[in-house]
């Protein structure tokens, strides 16, 4: 239970800085939706950032992160001066390879509108909309790799709260320059969605810097390395190269999805999107939170010879994970059209795009539990030098889902999308954790057994209590402050259902042991 607390307790500071950042999030998608709908505009934008952020995954917030923190904690038990050597070798080499990638897409991003998105040439408006963008945002890929690699030093450094909060800023510069750009912009005769990429450029830069004067305090400040590439420097380039494979299968996976989606029909691109965005808010509070703190506290473990509990640690963040997520799990496939209702539909999104997006969301949805455990278990591969076993798995994720989407979208149609991504990444996780059983010699049920089934009827018994509670309400006829209210009662039924049979199955020692931590930090 100890390992249990310690892996909540950094998971916990994360989530919370991480469910500012997500609601405000959802505000900027609720502005996005307000001011341009699932249009052919708001898909040029999708597209468009696109490309960026799906670099940004891959190079910030996924395998540099798992291949710095525990190469970053190595050279922290030599000593501080390596660290820090480490930290400023790799400050200058990510800001000259990002600048250089940011470049490339500025000057190719005609050619990239042309792979991402075949069929927008055929909008001259909306392609050449979509090339702007892209140029505007090629340098955010810089930024919001630093912003990471800040990130990562201060995780290192068990400061968790700060970076984890500092997404708030970019969304709150994106819902700033959506309420402010656009009337500058049209009397300049520019497109208001350039507020878009405006947006996006200014977020990453704050990002990166609200974090700056955390690196300074810790004693991280500027210090001219003795040369850049070291054994450090190289041993973490060495880990990032099939890192940008390995962790490729989610990112890999919407690029194909974006590509399908914008030859079917207007606003395929922007019901994926919303429906993602709302699947990310689950996945970014906890599943990120858990496997970041998991990372540090695997890394901290195993580095130090202490084999066990580095064990001990990773199970524990495994049904953690598991604990938190099937709760979301159910309230997303129960009550997606009700969120997306009460969310998304006003102004220029309609009623349509609620049901459209809707479809989506309930199949991305059931892949939360695997997108959850897929985040705990390719950083733990990076901790004991097995970098490679998750690039194949990815690799077989991604040719599945390629396969399954292309055979069946045009018959079947966009929602085919999501269920290709979700049954990726069953595969890609089921794959990952069989082989990681294996590599740390654990137990045949260490993850499947009878606690783990103990969570799966709680959250059967919450999926059967909100469909019988949604009897009793006609929820689209109600006022907006009524249908917030109803929203409210049916995700506080299914947390409290579930909870409840949890502790009656036998999981009340994990829910009253954490319930004392938080009251004890509290006073």
């Amino acid at each position: 239970m100890s390992k249990n607390l310690k892996v909540f307790m950094s998971s916990l500071k994360m989530a919370i800085a991480t469910f500012c950042s997500r609601i405000l999030g959802l505000v900027r998608e609720q502005v996005l939706a307000f001011s341009f709908g699932a249009s052919g505009f708001t898909d040029a934008f999708l597209i468009a950032y696109r490309i960026p952020n799906l670099l940004r995954d891959l190079f910030a917030e996924g395998a540099f992160s798992s291949a710095f923190v525990p190469t970053f904690v190595e050279a922290s038990q030599r000593g501080r001066e390596e660290a820090r050597k480490l930290f400023w070798s790799l400050f200058i080499l990510l800001t000259l390879l990002t600048l250089s990638i940011s470049l490339v897409i500025y000057i190719f991003a005609p050619e990239l509108i042309h792979l991402f998105a075949p069929t927008f040439y055929k909008d001259p408006e909306k392609f050449q909309l979509t090339v702007t963008l892209t140029r505007i945002m090629a340098p955010f890929l810089c930024l919001v790799s630093l912003a990471a690699l800040f990130m990562g030093v201060l995780n290192s450094l068990k400061v968790f709260f700060i970076p984890s909060f500092a997404p708030v800023f970019f969304n709150v510069a994106m819902i700033g320059s959506m309420l402010a750009f656009p009337p500058i912009l049209i009397s300049k005769g520019l497109h208001p969605a350039i507020s878009l990429g405006i947006g996006v450029i200014l977020g990453g830069l704050l990002q990166a810097l609200v974090q700056f004067p955390l690196i300074l305090k810790n004693g991280y400040g500027p210090k001219k390395p003795d040369k850049l590439f070291t054994n450090d420097t190289k041993k973490v380039f060495k880990l990032l190269g099939p890192g940008l494979v390995g962790f490729a299968a989610t990112q890999i996976n919407l690029l194909v999805n974006t590509i399908l989606a914008s030859g079917t029909i207007v606003g395929a691109v922007s019901w994926l999107s919303f429906a993602f965005r709302l699947f990310q808010l689950p996945v970014g509070i906890l599943s990120v939170s858990i496997g970041n703190s998991n990372l540090v506290h695997f890394s901290n473990a195993w580095k130090a010879g202490n084999k066990e509990e580095a064990k001990e640690l990773l199970t524990s963040s495994f049904f953690l994970s598991c604990f938190m997520v099937f709760p979301a799990m159910i309230a997303l496939i129960m009550c997606s059209n009700e969120m997306i209702n009460v969310i998304f539909e006003r102004g220029k999104f309609d009623t349509y795009s609620t049901f459209m997006t809707a479809k989506a969301l309930k199949w991305y949805a059931l892949g939360l539990p695997f997108y959850s455990i897929y985040k705990i278990f390719v950083p733990t591969f990076y901790a004991i030098d097995r970098q490679k076993i998750p690039v194949y798995c990815s690799i077989f994720g991604i040719a599945f889902n390629i396969l399954f989407c292309t055979l069946l979208v045009d018959n079947y149609g966009f929602e085919v999308l999501a269920i290709g991504t979700t049954l990726s990444m069953f595969l890609n996780s089921f794959l990952q954790g069989v082989i990681l059983k294996k590599d740390l010699q654990m137990e045949s049920d260490q993850f499947i057994n009878l606690r783990f089934h103990k969570l799966i009827a709680g959250a059967i018994c919450s999926g059967l209590s909100i469909f019988y509670l949604k009897s009793f309400f006609n929820f689209y006829e109600m006022p907006f402050i009524y249908r917030c209210s109803t929203l409210v009662l049916y995700l506080f039924t299914i947390a409290f259902v579930y909870f409840v049979v949890c502790v009656i199955l036998g999981e009340r020692a994990l829910v009253t042991s954490v319930i004392n931590k938080i009251s004890k930090r509290k006073r």
